[in-house]
């Protein structure tokens, strides 16, 4: 059953069977998808502050139009406006009660948001959740509406909840270069050999358009997350000390958490000419091991 949020966040949750969907109006942020019959799919800190202006810390935040601090590492705020700003809810195809299904339509668009120095474009952002008693996909579109070309960087962040993160293994990524960017890392650029395993803080940049596969013996399944428009996977855990560090994320949370991000930035970057659009999507289906 589809119902409004009674919380500081406005936006839409419904219950399906075992099955349940969230998603919030700010940022056009995804935070709940459980599958029918079995354990959350999306990881949330307890900690995360649920404010206007303020990121929510889990589930699927949008990243646009740059990544972190950006490709000159000092912009801000971090990964961009979008995910501070409530976006435009538009259709919703409601079947949860038929077939387990939900469809919600967000849009976004430079006359929608305060002036951006940083980002001084003309610019119009369709997101479309996709539910599923079985899956769950997001679509991110970015048209230029304006008269000159411009560039920006992206990412669906998508935090998945695991049954202990020391335990889990991500393969898809085998022979993938990518960059390091965990504090002591021995090297800044490397290449990946096997499945990754998290034995300390992750953050990594994958250079790959793989689909990835992270194997939970804990909770005895596989999520696999294909996806499209991506030439980037992130991989990221803040391990103990940096659990400990952010204001937002629970001590002790880290072990619950991965994650697997569809992204586009530094060199990746997108560029897109007057009229032009860029479609980046990401889809997360639940496999029994």
């Amino acid at each position: 059953m589809l119902s409004l949020l009674e919380t500081p966040l406005k936006g839409l949750f419904a219950r399906s069977g075992g099955a349940a969907y969230g998603v919030f109006d700010h940022g056009a942020h995804v935070w709940a998808w459980t599958p029918d019959g079995g354990a959350p799919v999306l990881w949330m800190s307890a900690q995360s502050r649920f404010a206007d202006g303020a990121p929510v810390r889990g589930g699927a935040p949008v990243c646009f139009p740059w990544f972190g601090p950006g490709r000159s590492g000092a912009m801000e705020p971090a990964h961009g406006f979008a995910r501070l700003t409530e976006w435009r809810r538009g259709e919703v195809s409601d079947r949860t009660e038929s077939d387990g299904h939900l469809v919600v339509d967000y849009h976004l668009d430079s006359a929608m948001v305060a002036p951006q120095p940083a980002f001084p474009h003309d610019f119009a952002a369709t997101l479309r959740v996709d539910f599923a008693r079985d899956y769950m996909q997001v679509d991110l579109e970015v048209k230029n509406t304006g008269r000159e070309s411009f560039s920006f960087e992206e990412a669906l962040h998508t935090y998945l909840a695991v049954g202990d993160a020391r335990r889990i293994r991500i393969e898809g990524l085998d022979g993938a270069a990518y960059l390091d960017k965990a504090p002591g890392a021995p090297s800044p650029r490397a290449t990946q050999r096997g499945a990754i395993e998290i034995s300390g803080e992750t953050d990594r940049v994958y250079e790959s358009e793989a689909t990835a596969t992270v194997i939970d013996p804990v909770l005895g399944r596989r999520l696999i997350i294909a996806k499209g428009g991506s030439a980037q996977t992130v991989i990221w855990n803040p391990w103990i000390d940096k659990a400990r560090a952010m204001a937002d994320f629970g001590d002790d949370e880290w072990t619950g958490m991965v994650c697997v991000e569809a992204a586009n930035a530094l060199d990746k970057a997108v560029h897109v000419a007057p009229g032009g659009h860029h479609r980046l999507w990401q889809r997360v289906r639940v496999e029994a091991m």
